[in-house]
């Protein structure tokens, strides 16, 4: 059983001065929840595996050069890296999943990636630069939410559950962010397609 008192942000600091066994406990708490999330897009258990591996190889990577910032929430963090990992995935075997049901919804789920030219993908890489751009506009509470939704595929229960906080005040500021970001596009006259 991994001792859930001893915060993320505490486990990652003892991993990064050596301490070894803190990082198998980070991976023990949030393993079900990675595991389960990169099945829930791939579904198929070998391939599951292969990504759960390479998003903790680049967890480790990141830890072990002093890139990882503390401000970020551990599970937000390896969900986003997890979740690069799958975009991958779907790029190198030219497969993009079917949008399945709304709650569900990522911007790789509509595009049918086997009708792509070169130009074409070269405009939606540029796209999702673009979108990341913009969400660094973002105040870091609604930026944060926002990408806990969108990116880590996480229900406002869980947001709430994860930032401490109620389930309207996670609500909010998505509603937030979301105006926040039509603004930002529309002062700089910004097009997305």
């Amino acid at each position: 059983m991994v001792d859930m008192n001893i915060p993320d942000s505490l486990l990652v600091k003892k991993y990064i001065d050596g301490n070894e066994a803190a990082l198998s406990k980070l991976i023990k708490r949030h393993e079900s929840r990675i595991y389960g999330f990169i099945f829930s897009k791939i579904k198929d258990k070998d391939i599951t595996n292969d990504i759960f591996q390479d998003t903790f190889i680049k967890v480790i990577k990141t830890l072990k050069s002093n890139s990882y910032k503390e401000e970020e929430k551990f599970l937000s963090w390896v969900m986003r890296i997890s979740h690069n990992l799958i975009v991958d995935h779907f790029r190198k075997t030219n497969r993009m999943p079917m949008l399945r049901d709304n709650d569900q919804f990522s911007i790789f789920s509509i595009m049918s990636d086997n009708s792509l030219n070169i130009e074409s993908k070269i405009i939606i890489d540029q796209l999702e630069i673009d979108l990341k751009k913009l969400l660094e506009e973002l105040v870091d509470d609604q930026k944060e939410i926002l990408i806990m939704r969108l990116y880590c595929n996480m229900s406002f229960k869980e947001i709430s559950e994860e930032k401490k906080i109620s389930i309207n005040t996670a609500l909010g500021r998505m509603r937030y962010a979301i105006t926040n970001l039509r603004k930002i596009i529309e002062k700089n006259k910004i097009i997305l397609n």
